[in-house]
């Protein structure tokens, strides 16, 4: 095999699972999970990443199954969860269900897990990305249920889990280590939070 030939053949392997994963978002975004649907995802990726010139897409090259299942399974329930909170809310005459736009700092620094990380969020009924800053690595999303600070918060941990989800499944090491490290600091905090008014009465 030459060289060229060579190289052709390890880029498609490099860029294989990003094949996959959109051909995966085009039977997941039209709800249909069948031959018809996959051979037209399929078409439709090939056109995107050849037609289109964009620049190449640095994947981590590690793909971990185990989380990817829990990924899946997560999702799938997530999706039929939302349907259901969304049905009663639509059906709930007493009160308004309540809308907000909410900001979601992301913790990895990384396009790849930010695009699959909006595109779950708003796979899910009940949220629908409005605008990514990317420089900001922040998702910006129109979120129904929400009444209080409380509830944009909890809906923010939800994005935030989506993220560590994706990230366990096929991100980098590096962006592993960096997870794991944002997620020790955040309980640090919240564990500090909780301590200092129970110190304060102590003191008083």
């Amino acid at each position: 095999m030459s060289p060229s030939r060579r190289s052709q053949m390890s880029l498609f392997l490099h860029q294989l699972p990003f094949l996959v994963w959109l051909v995966a978002l085009w039977m997941l975004l039209w709800g249909q999970f069948t031959w018809l649907a996959f051979l037209t995802g399929l078409v439709a990726a090939i056109f995107v990443t050849r037609v289109f010139r964009l620049p190449p897409v640095e994947l981590s090259g590690r793909v971990n199954l185990w989380y990817g299942l829990i990924f899946v399974v997560t999702f799938l329930g997530a999706v039929v969860r939302g349907s259901l909170i969304v049905a009663l809310q639509v059906l709930d005459f007493r009160r308004q269900p309540g809308a907000a736009i909410i900001a979601v700092p992301l913790r990895v620094n990384d396009d790849v897990i930010m695009a699959h990380t909006a595109v779950t969020a708003s796979l899910i009924p009940g949220s629908l990305i409005v605008d990514v800053d990317r420089e900001a690595r922040t998702l910006y999303l129109h979120t129904i249920g929400v009444r209080s600070a409380e509830d944009a918060d909890h809906q923010r941990r939800i994005v935030l889990g989506w993220e560590a989800r994706i990230t366990r499944a096929v991100g980098s090491r590096e962006q592993l280590a960096t997870l794991r490290a944002d997620i020790a600091a955040a309980a640090a905090d919240a564990h500090h939070a909780a301590q200092s008014p129970r110190d304060g009465r102590t003191l008083l």
